[in-house]
């Protein structure tokens, strides 16, 4: 690989509290050799040829937290080369895979044959997770130590939740015993049975049963509850109302925790599910605009730590059912970053700290070196055209599943170039 030297250039780097104009200096080995504003043309050979990014941004690699990939089982939705060609057309060069495949991820054998064909098929950083129980059944723990041996980053049931509170107790010390990170999706079913939107106005209008905000906070109370004794690594996976968020503020002076939110929930509220729009089905569902409000001053007030894509790609066929025989879940992973800078364009959250929620945070929670512009680490990172428009067809997506929740959406800022390993593996 030649040296490649990346000159004027508007640097965002969270993890290293870097935001200047500058250049990037990317070794034979595919690692950072210098970065910043002593990265000029005044600093490097002569005789060498320079990428002028003309003021353009750089920003590392972004590390998405929740993705859900089709391999194994559902590779007609998704699989590991469809979902690193997505991923990468987003600057998004980490993912962390949930286990809800076929079959799922629960034991080492499934695990060994993961790794495998994410290093054979993907381009991408692949961190996969482990189910907390045995199929899902939220009955018997999976084997944590056994798993995270074999490189297990973190466990979760995925689009499921432990619902028996003396299980939930035991997962805590088991997590806190070997140092492992839980991530939980919040939602009572009791309270959510048969629920398809957000329970108000809209659902009574289109005559559909709601999921209430309540089903939400009401688990999030529970564990923030035993975390209070039982202090492992735990992580919210998402959450969707201003109830949650008040919650959240009141706990973090007690135990510590950290706490996704979903770029569809921060982007959309119920109104846009209009007559019955099922690829706008999610989970959690959409709530109102007082609760969307109320996550943005949730990340302002450093109360919410991530934003993921919460990318479930769903085929056709799946989505184009009555609403609620339709599956959940939206195609997401290649409009994260553009979705989310609607959010500093419309002065709604700083830029710098939309990038540490998509970069650094995430990277932090993990415990891996993913993430920033450190001097000697892999050169992923991406170059962005902060201001150029653009406008979602589903068409043009590159994801397996095109099953957008934003179709015809326009957006500005644009991804034109991917890095993994100081090799470019997306170019506009």
């Amino acid at each position: 690989m030649k040296k490649k030297y990346f000159l004027n250039a508007n640097i965002i780097d969270p993890h290293n509290s870097l935001e200047e104009v500058g250049g990037l200096i990317v070794g034979e080995n595919g690692k950072i050799e210098a970065v910043g504003k002593k990265v000029n043309k005044n600093n490097i050979p002569s005789r060498e040829k320079f990428i002028d990014l003309k003021e353009n941004y750089i920003f590392p690699g972004l590390v998405d937290m929740r993705v859900f990939v089709g391999e194994p089982g559902y590779e007609y939705k998704e699989n590991f080369k469809t979902l690193s060609n997505a991923a990468l057309s987003g600057g998004v060069t980490s993912v962390v895979t949930m286990p809800n495949t076929d079959p799922i991820i629960d034991n080492v054998s499934i695990v060994d044959f993961l790794k495998r064909r994410g290093r054979d098929k993907s381009k991408i950083n692949i961190f996969p997770t482990a189910s907390l129980t045995k199929n899902l059944e939220g009955s018997n723990m999976t084997e944590f130590g056994l798993l995270q041996k074999k490189g297990i980053i973190a466990f979760t049931d995925g689009i499921k939740t432990i619902q028996n509170t003396r299980l939930m107790s035991r997962i805590m010390k088991s997590a806190y015993d070997l140092g492992s990170l839980i991530m939980q999706h919040a939602e009572d079913y009791e309270l959510s049975k048969n629920g398809m939107v957000n329970d108000g106005i809209i659902a009574t209008k289109l005559g559909l049963q709601g999921i209430p905000d309540f089903a939400e906070k009401i688990i999030i109370d529970r564990d923030l509850s035993l975390l209070e004794d039982l202090n492992c690594r735990y992580h919210i996976s998402q959450v969707s109302c201003s109830k949650s968020i008040d919650l959240i503020e009141q706990k973090k002076e007690k135990v510590n925790f950290t706490t996704g939110v979903s770029i569809n929930n921060l982007s959309l509220n119920e109104n846009d599910i209009g007559d019955f729009r099922t690829f706008l089905k999610l989970s959690p569902p959409l709530r109102t605009e007082d609760d969307r409000l109320s996550l943005i001053k949730g990340i302002n007030k450093d109360l919410i730590d991530v934003i993921v894509s919460d990318h479930k790609p769903e085929d056709e066929e799946s989505k184009r059912l009555t609403f609620s025989q339709a599956a959940t879940g939206a195609s997401g992973i290649e409009t994260l970053l553009p979705l989310a800078l609607e959010l500093f364009h419309n002065d709604s959250i700083k830029l710098n700290k939309i990038i540490k929620l998509l970069t650094s945070n995430p990277a932090k929670i993990l415990k891996i070196n993913k993430g920033n512009l450190n001097i000697g680490n892999d050169a992923d990172f991406c170059i962005v055209d902060l201001y150029k428009p653009k406008v979602v067809k589903k068409e043009k997506m590159i994801s397996k599943s095109k099953n957008t929740c934003i179709e015809d959406k326009k957006l500005q800022g644009v991804v034109t170039n991917t890095f993994v390993k100081g090799e470019e593996l997306f170019k506009v």
